[in-house]
């Protein structure tokens, strides 16, 4: 006897037990092996503080299908996971638990900060990773890396030395993104732009030793302090008599020259821009063109300073208030307009964002923006969508070099080492003990750590053993796919590209799959001051880790964003619930010995070449979608092929064969049973791993996990064209039946006699072939095939299909008397309602002191009621003419 599901599909009943059988079981790890070809994705490392959100959910539930897809395909599958030490984001963190304790990382010193540091990562970082093992992902977690281990630390070290030898690295005064309150320089990926209302203030600036005044626009008044000169186009004619002039800064009574630029834009505001080279990035080049200096006049906390003369000391916002109120005073401003602009702020703390001058390390990126920029010309990286190739080629083209160091204890120190006596700087992985160039013990090593994403840039190869040449770099790397979200093409995917052609001459990954953001059901992105964020692990709690996995990869293509619908989530898990009682019922009707015989082609039936037919075609077809990465394509086939052929009509035709007494029709119906819904698990596996591992161990004759079965292949022993041709035509007429009776309202239990009149020998074979079918499913009481309508009468009901049409007489499908007495109270009903609307629209005094819209709703009523009796008459006369 074989053992059944339970009656009731619950995940909850499983999928933390499969998890962990999987796990114990080492399917998830990864080693050298020669004999097989190795598949490698690297996962995109969340932050080791973070918790698991839907784009987590999203790019992992991708990882995992592409990842137990190949290690069904055979392949050498690593999934290597990990975490990210998240420079900012988690110094932050343990910033605010000190404060809230009365203690600050100033007092506490370097490194009992970073014994902090290390107590809450250690307290937290297993956080996602536990998440992560709820959603199913079959990552190697025995690889498991974080970007502060001790072999990623050195090579972190080892390529900014390489770097820095080769002149690659360098230090520097350049404008950076400064965040005044966690006062370090961070990152374009750590800026995040909101769209907000502000002003444009249109301020006079007097030309020397003339009468006449240049006005500029700008959108930060207070920055006006450290002008250095006024710009205009060449080719503007409004202003080419005064290039070479020089302006008199309002309120500071400086002078500043005028200088022309291309950089300016003609059409905006007046076509004059003040040059602040020191708070701007375009000022900051036009000043390098001019040899204009800088002029700094803001300090760390955004506050102005002793450069700032009367405003020294306020803030930001305060000294541009104060500006403005002395500009006016003054009879400088000329006027303000309203303006819509993109404001930076700290991905971490919301604090807007201040462009500033800084000495802070660099890496030059043309020379490694080039091979880069090579590399995908050449087609050794590709895009899904494709299209995102363009913005990849744009920022490289387009690149500034990057800020590397951050003011911040919790990271990649750098190894870098200053002489107190002589300035000597000294790059080394050790302290050098004394100056190398003057012999002093003076010296100290710079306080600052390296930009998150320079660690991260390494993750493809430094997880592997890399600067060391080991077996697993050697084998696993490049590695074959990179899935993350669009957002951070520049930011990482660039950097990861440039840095692995650096250093390992090879691209890291041979493709690159973007994923769109996860929004809300009204196409909102989700965040915390909207509220609308939806949590992953309560919607595993309440449907399952399938459901949503299944969700999140149907339904959408790369690249593109999604909208979540929690009923989708639902009618995934009501999916689940289909394939839970279609394996039951099969189960039931299953003898043991079944498993072990082979199909044997000969004595198919029809429905069991079609069937067999069908899951071939989407074997082939779905292995295709997944190898062009069309992994929603391929899941929504898996799911029709599923519910609509293997349960809704399969299983429904071969019911009569289990049920008979045909032995050896009965035997052949559970073998196919059998073997199709074995290939549909193994098909639907990296989709829905837990449900289909969970059945799989209820199938007999499987002496593996599904998880490490072999995928299914395409057979052309089973493909039969001419038996699907005749299924589908059979399946066609059948649900043409149906919907005739539906529209009827005629009951399963009334059958119903079916005149099919064809011409056609191949159709008339077809449907002699069919008349079981159409007995059990179509509910008919017997078939009839014509060549012609001789003799059928007029009262029947006609339904078209292919090369043939089919007559169902009413009186088999309709109790006349019943229905003319049902029409009857029907007609009395209506009359009533009509009567009651006619009334009151005939009322003038209704009509005229009734609100507008009371008037128009009963117009509408009597237009329905008297549609509704118009067809309920019709109805009444053709049934009166047939009895």
């Amino acid at each position: 006897m074989i053992e059944n599901l339970p009656k009731t599909y619950d995940p909850k009943d499983f999928e933390d037990r499969i998890y962990k059988y999987w796990n114990d079981s080492g399917y998830f790890k990864a080693k050298v092996n020669k004999e097989k070809k190795p598949f490698t994705i690297m996962m995109p490392p969340p932050n080791v503080t973070g918790n698991l959100h839907m784009g987590h959910a999203l790019n992992n539930t991708i990882q995992d299908i592409l990842i137990r897809w190949k290690r069904m395909e055979g392949y050498e599958a690593l999934w290597l996971p990990g975490t990210d030490h998240a420079s900012i984001s988690t110094e932050a963190k343990v910033v605010e638990k000190l404060k809230k304790e009365g203690k600050s990382k100033e007092k506490l010193g370097r490194d009992k900060f970073l014994e902090e540091a290390w107590d809450w990562t250690k307290k937290y970082g297993g956080n996602i990773n536990n998440q992560l093992r709820k959603l199913g992902v079959s990552c190697d977690w025995s690889k498991e890396r974080f970007t502060l281990d001790e072999g990623l630390s050195d090579a972190v070290e080892e390529v900014f030395i390489r770097l820095y030898d080769k002149d690659l690295i360098y230090r520097g005064d350049r404008i950076i993104n400064w965040c005044p309150n966690c006062k370090t320089a961070i990152s374009d990926a750590e800026v995040e732009h909101e769209d907000s209302k502000g002003n444009l203030w249109y301020i006079k600036y007097p030309i020397k030793d003339s009468e006449e005044f240049i006005t500029i626009a700008t959108t930060r008044p207070e920055t006006m302090l450290g002008d250095l000169a006024i710009a205009v186009h060449p080719e503007d004619d409004r202003y080419s008599h005064i290039v070479g002039k020089y302006a008199i800064l309002p309120l500071v009574n400086r002078e500043i020259p005028i200088v022309a630029d291309e950089y300016v834009d003609m059409e905006f505001g007046t076509g004059a821009v003040k040059i602040t080279p020191s708070h701007d990035p375009n000022d900051f080049e036009v000043g390098g063109r001019h040899n204009l200096g800088q002029l700094k006049i803001m300090n760390d906390d955004a506050t102005i300073n002793e450069l700032g003369g009367k405003y020294e000391g306020l803030d930001r916002y305060e000294a541009r208030k104060r500006i403005v109120e002395d500009l006016e005073s003054e009879g400088y401003l000329l006027k303000i307009e309203e303006h819509a602009n993109s404001v930076g702020h700290c991905e971490r703390c919301k604090t807007v964002v201040e462009p500033i001058i800084s000495k802070q390390w660099f890496v030059k990126m043309e020379p490694l923006a080039k091979p880069a920029l090579k590399a995908y010309e050449n087609g050794e990286l590709n895009f899904i969508p494709e299209r995102f190739g363009k913005i990849y080629t744009h920022w490289l083209e387009n690149i500034r070099d990057w800020c590397i160091s951050r003011q911040l204890w919790w990271g990649h120190r750098l190894p870098v080492y200053y002489c107190r006596d002589c300035g000597e700087i000294m790059v080394t992985r050790e302290n050098p003990g004394k100056c190398t160039k003057c012999g002093s013990t003076n010296i100290y090593q710079d306080e600052d750590t390296l930009d998150t994403w320079f660690s991260s840039a390494l993750w493809p190869f430094s997880t592997l053993g890399w600067p060391e040449e080991t077996e697993e770099l050697n084998y696993f790397y490049p590695t074959d796919v990179l899935v993350t979200g669009y957002d951070i093409i520049f930011f990482w995917i660039v950097r990861m590209v440039f840095s692995a052609l650096e250093q390992t001459d090879e691209v890291p990954f041979k493709d690159v799959f973007l994923t769109g953001l996860v929004r809300d059901s009204e196409g909102r992105k989700m965040s915390k001051s909207l509220g609308n964020g939806i949590d992953p692990l309560e919607i595993i709690d309440k449907y399952g880790a399938d459901a949503l996995r299944f969700t999140l990869i149907t339904g959408n293509s790369p690249g593109n964003d999604m909208r979540f619908y929690t009923e989708r989530v639902e009618a995934n898990r009501n999916f689940a619930n289909k394939l839970w009682n279609a394996t039951r019922f099969v189960l039931m009707n299953l003898d043991e010995e079944v498993a072990k015989d082979e199909i044997d082609i000969k004595n198919l039936e029809e429905e069991d070449k079609w069937i067999l037919s069908r899951i071939n075609s989407v074997i082939s077809e779905a292995t295709e979608n997944l190898s062009k990465y069309e992994i929603g394509i391929a899941g929504q086939k898996i799911y029709d092929f599923v519910w609509d052929e293997y349960c809704d009509w399969y299983i429904e035709m071969v019911k009569p064969r289990l049920y008979g007494e045909n032995k050896e029709s009965k035997k052949i119906a559970q073998r196919v049973l059998l073997s199709v819904l074995k290939d549909i698990l193994k098909l639907l596996h990296p989709f829905m791993p837990f449900i289909t591992e969970e059945i799989w161990s209820y199938l007999p004759g499987n002496e593996e996990a599904l998880i490490i079965s072999s995928w299914p292949v395409y057979d052309e022993k089973h493909e039969f064209k001419q038996s699907e041709k005749r299924i589908t035509y059979i399946m066609n007429a059948i649900k043409s039946i149906r919907n005739a009776r539906a529209e009827m309202n005629v009951v399963p239990s009334r059958k119903a006699k079916l005149i099919f009149v064809t011409t056609d020998e191949e159709v008339k074979e077809i449907l002699k072939y069919g008349e079981g079918y159409f007995t059990n499913l179509a509910y008919a009481q017997e078939i009839e095939i014509k060549d012609n309508k001789d003799g059928l009468g007029e009262d029947n009901v006609a339904v078209v299909i292919d090369r043939c049409e089919i007559y169902i007489p009413l009186k088999d499908l309709i109790d006349f008397d019943k229905e003319i007495e049902r029409l009857e109270k029907e007609k009395e009903k209506l009359e009533g309602e009509l009567k009651r609307v006619r009334g009151k629209l005939s009322n003038d005094k209704f009509v005229s002191k009734a609100p507008k819209d009371v008037v128009d709703a009963e117009r509408e009523k009597q237009m329905k009621y008297e549609n509704m009796m118009k067809k309920v008459l019709e109805r009444l006369d053709s049934l009166k003419k047939n009895i």
